[in-house]
């Protein structure tokens, strides 16, 4: 390709720090919608990306990130030894899409809508109680590291896919997803997890709210209910109120979901939604006593179990419990029809957030009902992805990266549990997490006296903490208990200690308050 040197002023785009967005995501969007408003033109040579990376006063990988994103879906296109080029041939809906004010410059002003149905409205509702504050490395949970993913590795995985792509590739693929990896996948599964599965079983998603949605979609009908845990995530309440779904809240204590009081509560319902793995918002694990009580609630009211695996490839000591899929398996023998555990996960939560896939493993009663459903609701994931991340796991670097972070992530734990009790004491009490990427932190009885959760929250974001209070995964407002939860994922070594004083000094501030 004979290209030109963009003469377009990249000093246009904006990196906010503060935004809420990472730079990596700004910096595509903003790119984006460049090409989308005929900014940059096919053919057009961008910077490279150590020369763009020092022009924005960003890391080199934060560019890459970017650059990979828009090579996926089409934007661009490298050539080897010569650039990063605007793709000649862009997305085919390109023409269609108009372009639009950036999300860091300026807005139009907003079109409110009209005549929303009443799931809607509680769709609505639902978004604006979520955290407003932004994802600042420290402490936001559910963030990774990304700027130790082997980005070269990635690319060089997503080159040899797409680079000459093969012919099963691009002509008429399982609507399941792309079989080498859902192979991949199943022996992944067999070996970490102890899941009893064939490849057929697994089903690729966009990740964990597409995969409760479909399920719920296919297994519930609209009025049945479901047993969530109180407190839970938040992100599958959209996906399940959206399928009408009603929910019952059901308390989860040391040892997890409590069965007993979801039988009190909703003993007919028709699905559990657990992550017995990794709690969420919690951090615990479910004991093996619960998980044998919630399959046999499963079994003698013929329902459903949504297992969400959250965050168990990052578990720092001792050996994990069978996932409830596999124990299930171990406990009535491979009968077909019998199996009600439908397991769920993602490796956007494990990677990095853009990447947006996961998958389901669901039981081989169930494979062809979900095959033709699949094609019917939304005929499959994207498929740019999936080899490479097939590629990736074959070459052995999937694997290499989880123990790679599972030692650091483990250290910015241990240093984060050592910063609470050196600078938050009087006002926390931590119960560290044997895994995932956040700690849980209670506030104390005088905490608890002076201030909310969501007072200390806003005041924090002012100083570039980020947080998420523990009282907004509760229903129930008025039993929630006061806390924060503690991400180590994105923050490294050296910003976690100067975090918790800057925490400390937020919580001063607002407990001298008369």
């Amino acid at each position: 390709m004979v290209g030109k040197p963009t003469n377009t002023p990249l000093l246009d785009v904006v990196l906010d720090k503060a935004s809420e967005h990472s730079l990596q995501q700004q910096l595509f969007t903003q790119l984006r919608e460049m090409v989308l408003s005929g900014r940059l033109q096919p053919g057009e040579r961008l910077p490279s990306t150590r020369a763009l990376g020092k022009e924005l006063a960003c890391s080199r990988n934060t560019v890459l990130g970017a650059f990979d994103q828009l090579l996926a879906e089409g934007y661009l296109e490298g050539v080897s030894g010569s650039g990063t080029y605007i793709s000649k041939e862009l997305p085919d809906d390109i023409g269609v899409v108009p372009a639009r004010p950036s999300a860091y410059s300026p807005s139009a002003p907003e079109v409110r809508p009209r005549g929303l149905s009443r799931r809607g409205e509680q769709l609505a509702i639902m978004q604006k109680e979520k955290r407003a504050h932004k994802n600042y490395p420290a402490f936001s949970p559910g963030m990774t590291d990304v700027e130790s993913f082997p980005f070269p590795l990635w690319a060089r995985s997503l080159s040899r896919t797409w680079r000459y792509p093969k012919d099963d590739l691009l002509r008429n693929p399982d609507p399941c997803g792309y079989i080498p990896l859902r192979k991949e996948i199943a022996d992944y599964l067999r070996v970490a997890r102890g899941i009893k599965c064939d490849w057929q079983q697994i089903m690729i998603t966009s990740g964990a709210r597409q995969a409760t949605d479909f399920m719920a979609r296919i297994l519930l009908d609209s009025g049945d209910k479901a047993w969530f845990e109180e407190p839970g995530y938040p992100g599958l309440k959209g996906p399940l109120h959206s399928a009408g779904v009603e929910m019952a809240y059901v308390p989860v204590d040391e040892e997890g979901l409590s069965v007993e009081a979801g039988r009190a509560m909703a003993k007919n319902a028709r699905m559990a939604v657990v992550s017995p793995s990794h709690q969420y918002p919690l951090g615990g694990v479910m004991s093996l006593r619960r998980r044998l009580e919630l399959l046999d609630w499963a079994e003698e009211n013929n329902a459903w179990i949504l297992e969400d695996d959250y965050e168990s490839e990052f578990r720092f000591s001792g050996k994990p419990i069978s996932s409830l899929q596999g124990l299930e398996a171990e406990k009535r023998g491979h009968i077909q029809g019998a199996s009600r555990v439908v397991y769920l996960g993602s490796f956007s939560k494990v990677l990095f957030h853009v990447l947006r896939l996961g998958y389901l493993v669901v039981p081989e009663h169930l494979v062809d009902a979900v095959s033709s459903a699949r094609m019917l609701m939304d005929e499959r994931s994207s498929l740019l992805a999936q080899p490479a991340l097939a590629d990736f796991m074959a070459e052995g670097h999937f694997s290499s990266h989880i123990r790679r972070m599972r030692k650091v992530y483990a250290q910015r734990q241990e240093m984060l549990v050592k910063g609470i009790e050196n600078y938050l004491s009087e006002y926390l009490v931590i119960n560290p997490n044997i895994a995932g990427l956040h700690i849980t932190a209670y506030f104390t009885e005088a905490a608890c006296r002076k201030t909310t959760d969501r007072e200390i929250v806003a005041e924090a974001d002012k100083v570039n903490i980020s947080a998420s209070p523990l009282s907004l995964f509760y229903n129930d407002k008025t039993s929630a208990r006061q806390g924060l939860l503690m991400g180590y994922g994105a923050c490294h070594q050296d910003q976690i200690e100067s975090g918790c004083k800057r925490l400390a000094s937020v919580f001063e501030k607002l407990m001298s308050k008369v």
